[in-house]
Formats: structure tokens, sequence, C-alpha cells
């Protein structure tokens, strides 16, 4: 019986554990764990579904040096889009700084930049999806807020990135508050 009471104890200590716990994403549950709660760090890692490993890391903080690598890295991709770590490396050298073409991959993959070109097509569609029909194909748009599009895009700004959003009507060619697109 002492140890059904037990039981139910630290079942209901886990409960309350997980109130706030279960509808959240990794990172989130990561900040959930508290060093001083009564469950064990490993036990919470268990229940919320971590790696302890996760928990002890600290990350290192980018050194001065590489945080100036990266600013440059970000300059020459935006100037120059279809340059890859080696094109890349070498416009730094042309710049009088001594970085290996590895350092120049492991800094841009770390900040998700990429070269652009054409790749191959790997993917090619699954023959029993669905292609969809083109449903304005002989649509005759004459009028406002019959058919409007929406594009997405991301504007480089001083200290990381800015998000744009159009919506725009294809009748009247403006964005919906009047600013003429051309």
């Amino acid at each position: 019986m002492k140890e059904l009471h037990a039981k139910i104890g630290q079942l209901a200590m886990e409960n309350d554990f997980l109130a706030v716990a279960r509808a959240h994403r990794r990172a989130e549950r990561k900040e959930i764990i508290v060093r001083e709660h009564p469950l064990s760090i490993t036990h919470q890692c268990r229940i919320l579904n971590l790696s302890r490993s996760g928990i002890y890391y600290l990350p290192h903080p980018v050194s001065e040096k590489d945080g100036g690598l990266m600013r440059l890295i970000d300059e020459i991709h935006t100037n120059y889009p279809f340059m890859g770590a080696r094109s890349v490396r070498n416009e730094l050298r042309d710049k009088s700084y001594q970085v290996g073409r590895s350092h120049v991959r492991t800094l841009m993959k770390k900040m998700g930049i990429e070269a652009l070109y054409q790749k191959p097509r790997l993917s090619k569609s699954h023959p029993g999806h669905i292609i969809h029909p083109y449903l304005l194909r002989n649509l005759a748009i004459t009028e406002a807020n019959h058919v409007r599009c929406a594009d997405i895009t991301y504007v480089p700004m001083h200290k990381g990135f800015c998000y744009l959003v159009v919506v725009m009507d294809w009748a009247i060619k403006y964005l919906p508050g009047g600013y003429p697109t051309h």
C-alpha cells in the first residue's frame, strides 16, 4: 500500500510537470527543465523526450574573427549568389584574408547560405499524385477584388533579415492600400 501511494505521488508530480510541456517544440521543452525540481534531470529529459547531453551542452559563441568572416561572406553572397565555397574563399583571399575552403564551407552552412545554380531534377512527382488544374486559365480578370496573388521574400538588413510579404490585386495592379506596382 505504501509503494502504491509513493507511485501515485510520483505520477502526480510528473503530471504537474507535464501539464505545460506536452504541446511545445524541442527548444521550448528544453527551457522547461528545472534543475531544482524534485524530479531528476534524467527523469525530466525522459518525460520530455529529450537527450540529456543537449541539456548540459552550452553552445560556444561565434568568435570575433568568424563573425567578421561571416559578415564578409554574407556580403559576397549578396553580390554574387552563384558563388560556392571555393569562389567565396578566392574572393576573401583577394581581400587578403587567409582562410581555407572547408572553413568557408562550414561558416556558409552555419549561416544557411548555399550557391544558387540549376540543380538536377532528382525528385520527380509520383505518377499517382493528382495534378490540380490551373483555374485561372480561361478566366477574364476585369474587376478589382476578383483575383489576388501573394509572394514572400527576405531583405538583408544591417543585423539579419526582414521578411517582405506582398498581396496584389491582378486587375488593378495595385497593392491593397493604393500603392502602384509599376
